[in-house]
């Protein structure tokens, strides 16, 4: 059995230092190995704070990213929750073990099977995990909290619609060298107020509408 020390580690001199200070968020990334969800060839890098590539040339998000994710949702027991990105499911794990009601949809195939294999393997076969584009068809439904776990280019407000009043999102909006993560509640049916967290980069959101290009 791999040592919990190197995920201790991980914990307090990576996530705690980025700002995480949430004790809930840091018990729910000490009951969530990383590990389990990090590819075989991979594990190496479980616990460092760097992003791990998976199939499809998607990538999992830092540990330290995932924390501020988790402390600037609030997940609580009973809440709906929607992840865009499953990945490998490390995420929607977190979200589980924190009490959420999970539903997480996947472009590929490859790793919405994947993230299932995990989920079951780790005992969260309740965890719906759906092969499915996040910017078809808009379904009506509403939730409490919803994680888009790759950036948005330009922000889209479909997202925001989804939420329930009260509800909260988190997503990265912008393009590399600097994008901007954002914590989004909805105050209203018709209102909602935008926060800005943290600036970082990761992976774009496959299909997601990019910025006009000027040409002269």
């Amino acid at each position: 059995m791999q040592s919990a020390e190197p995920q201790e580690q991980m914990i307090e001199q990576q996530v705690r230092a980025w700002d995480v200070l949430d004790e809930r968020v840091l018990g729910t990334l000490r009951r969530v190995p990383r590990a389990a969800f990090v590819p075989p060839a991979q594990r190496y890098r479980a616990y460092v704070d760097a992003e791990v590539p998976l199939p499809q040339g998607q990538h999992m998000l830092r540990p330290s990213v995932v924390g501020r994710l988790l402390q600037a949702l609030e997940p609580a027991a009973g809440t709906r929750a929607l992840e865009v990105g499953t990945g490998s499911g490390f995420v929607a794990a977190c979200l589980r073990a924190a009490g959420a009601r999970v539903r997480s949809l996947e472009l590929y195939a490859e790793l919405a099977a994947l993230a299932a294999r995990n989920l079951a393997a780790f005992g969260m076969s309740d965890v719906e995990v759906v092969n499915a584009d996040a910017l078809g068809a808009e379904s009506g439904e509403r939730y409490g909290l919803i994680a888009v776990t790759a950036s948005l280019p330009v922000y889209d407000a479909r997202f925001e619609r989804q939420l329930e009043v009260g509800g909260r999102l988190f997503v990265v909006v912008g393009e590399a060298p600097v994008m901007d993560a954002r914590l989004v509640r909805r105050i209203s049916e018709n209102a909602w107020a935008t926060e800005s967290l943290f600036e970082t980069v990761i992976d774009p959101l496959v299909n997601a509408p990019r910025p006009a290009r000027f040409s002269f």
